[in-house]
């Protein structure tokens, strides 16, 4: 089942997802080296699969280091940089509700974020995945719960931020970065 929504609801999300997100709490999370996404050397057997998985994303996300290609691939941009004053940001969404559906792929994130450095040049910063709730059990990030819903949709849903290329004091999986500033 594949769901299109409009640019107005597209940008809706986005403004919503990020107002909503501080109420969601992050689970406990493995411990992973945020720089080269290895388990550490007393991580747990979900810190190991959870590495491999963040390869495969790292893998199948890295070529949107360029906006441009983000767009060519069906993702658009949302002018607003999403920021909470005690939180963190969350940068610029970009999303591509073309790929909105009830599966979780983690070759194809819904969402791609960019984080301005500090020259306000876009860096990709993180992805996120968003499930629509259709009945389904809820999915998971080699074990990592998906927060469930985050923002007041049309349908209810999951989502899960994935920190891959911004590491994030805060958790790999943590929706805010306390790192990401919005100018």
């Amino acid at each position: 089942m594949k769901s299109a929504f409009s640019r107005g609801s597209a940008a809706l999300l986005v403004i919503v997802l990020g107002a909503v997100a501080c109420e969601r709490s992050s689970s406990t999370e493995p411990t992973l080296n945020h720089l080269s996404h290895e388990p550490s050397a007393a991580a747990s057997p979900t810190a190991v699969a959870n590495a491999g998985l963040v390869k495969v994303v790292h893998g199948a996300s890295a070529r949107y280091h360029a906006t441009a290609q983000a767009a060519r691939d069906g993702y658009a941009e949302d002018p607003f940089c999403v920021e909470h004053p005690t939180l963190g940001g969350m940068g610029h969404h970009w999303a591509n509700f073309a790929l909105v559906d009830d599966v979780f792929d983690p070759r194809t994130p819904e969402v791609v974020l960019y984080a301005p450095d500090r020259h306000g040049r876009m860096k990709l910063a993180a992805v996120e995945y968003l499930v629509l709730d259709v009945g389904q059990p809820a999915p998971t990030f080699a074990g990592q719960p998906f927060d469930v819903g985050g923002a007041p949709i049309p349908v209810p849903h999951w989502s899960l931020h994935v920190w891959l290329f911004k590491p994030n004091p805060a958790g790999l999986f943590t929706p805010f970065n306390p790192d990401v500033d919005c100018p």
